[in-house]
């Protein structure tokens, strides 16, 4: 395999079509002219990264990391490579399968790794491929439409991933998962994270539903490894499928707080005078059930702070915006990231997840990392993180919700009951865990 193959978008059609073959193999060369010729226009390399630099701070590779390997890879100097494939995009993309790669992903960097990303270009700075944090991200098209959007992008990102051949394709999402058999097909190593059970989120219609339950199907039964972020759903798919799932949770890191961001002054907040629900404006975050209970409170001198957006005009999302203008209080933020999310986290009174499905709650987990109480639906997802019985609340009962608002408002945590807190969210769900369980799998293909 040629180490300095690259691709220009100055190429033609057919001069992308020759290098592309000169260092694909496994099937690629039969892949249409017009997805090579997509290759090309995306302004990628195809250098395949042997002999590339070594991880952040000149960390290389250990013997350890290499054992157990595909052979090809062991025997050259090259670093072995990931592809991940059925998200939105990185860094600071809405979503926690989103967040989950971002966090991955560096730290497989760190471990000696090359990662690609590939996004949807529609929700990333650059149409054109960018190195982040020592990854690179590849923008590629997808139409608009909410029914389509990933399960089209995923077709082309495996045929991009066809031309690429990483040592690993690792597809995220069930949705998504549908395309392994067509990545199987082009000779592909795959690996399926199964982050949750998406054909019950209230969005989806009965045809909707189908495809994403079939999409589970093919990604449990014919991926090579394969990965669920909860207990219930490895155990869920181990007696479904009678297949192996490893168990790799979703993490939390927290960064010093640095504040003086101004989202505190710009939306008119002030410190522990809040509530704080962080999630997108989709049917299944029921922001509409909190927004009522926190009206019940009447004047209890705080706000409530909604983050996040739509990535769609739907029904819900309009739904949310009027409730919010109709009651005192309500401050929606829109999609909030980095350190401006950071200090509402860090400055609020409350949290709370009010939510009918969950894979694992990343955000819930972050508002733990801060040590804040925390209020959530007593879904199987939540219960799962092991909380007090008074953390949780009936799924979808307005009354008991504000009813557990006004007890956590009255009754805040002393500061040992924080401390503990954040430190058993960092020993149980850290990302460095993540990612070494995660290379564990990715190991396993080759035995």
């Amino acid at each position: 395999m040629s180490s300095q193959t690259a691709v220009s978008r100055d190429h033609s059609p057919q001069q992308t079509r020759a290098t592309s073959l000169h260092v694909a193999h496994g099937g690629a060369e039969r892949l249409p002219e017009k997805l090579l010729s997509l290759h090309a226009q995306a302004g990628v390399t195809t250098a395949l990264l042997e002999g590339a630099s070594p991880g952040p701070g000149g960390a290389a590779l250990t013997p350890e990391e290499f054992d157990g390997f595909h052979p090809s890879i062991a025997n050259t100097a090259a670093r072995p490579r990931v592809m991940m494939l059925g998200l939105r995009g990185i860094p600071d993309v809405q979503g926690g399968v989103e967040k989950h790669v971002e966090m991955l992903s560096v730290r497989l960097v760190a471990h000696g790794w090359s990662v690609d990303v590939v996004g949807r270009q529609r929700y990333l700075s650059k149409s054109s491929s960018y190195s982040w944090g020592g990854i690179r991200v590849f923008p590629l098209w997808a139409p608009r439409l909410m029914a389509l959007e990933a399960i089209a992008h995923t077709f082309v990102g495996v045929c991009f991933a066809a031309l690429r051949r990483p040592d690993i394709l690792h597809i995220h999402a069930i949705g998504p998962a549908l395309l392994v058999p067509l990545a199987r097909l082009l000779r592909m190593r795959v690996v399926v994270t199964h982050h949750g059970y998406d054909y019950d989120r209230q969005k989806w219609g009965t045809f909707a539903k189908r495809m994403l339950k079939l999409g589970e199907r093919m990604g449990m039964r014919l991926a090579h490894g394969r990965i669920a972020i909860s207990k219930e759903i490895v155990e869920t798919m181990g007696e479904r499928y009678k297949v192996p799932v490893a168990f790799v949770p979703n993490g939390v890191a927290i960064s010093p707080e640095r504040g003086g961001t101004g989202i505190l002054d710009e939306f008119g907040l002030k410190r522990r005078r809040y509530i704080l629900l962080a999630a997108r404006l989709v049917p299944e975050k029921r922001q509409t059930d909190l927004i009522q209970a926190f009206a019940s409170l009447g004047d209890a001198g705080v706000k409530l702070v909604l983050a996040g957006s739509a990535e769609f005009e739907t029904p819900y999302a309009n739904e949310v915006r009027a409730m919010a203008r109709d009651v005192p209080g309500v401050v929606l933020t829109g999609f909030q990231s980095g350190d401006r999310l950071a200090e509402l986290f860090a400055n609020s009174m409350l949290f709370v997840l009010p939510s009918s499905h969950e894979g694992m709650p990343i955000a819930l987990l972050e508002a733990m990392a801060h040590g804040l109480p925390v209020l959530a639906s007593d879904i199987v997802a939540n219960r799962e993180l092991g909380l007090s019985a008074d953390d949780y609340f009936r799924l979808g009962d307005i009354d008991a919700l504000a009813i557990a608002i006004a007890r956590k408002i009255e009754n805040p945590p002393s500061d040992d009951e924080v401390r503990s807190q954040m430190a058993h969210v960092e020993s149980t769900h850290s990302w460095a865990s993540v990612a070494q369980k995660t290379l564990a799998v990715y190991r396993a293909l080759a035995r």
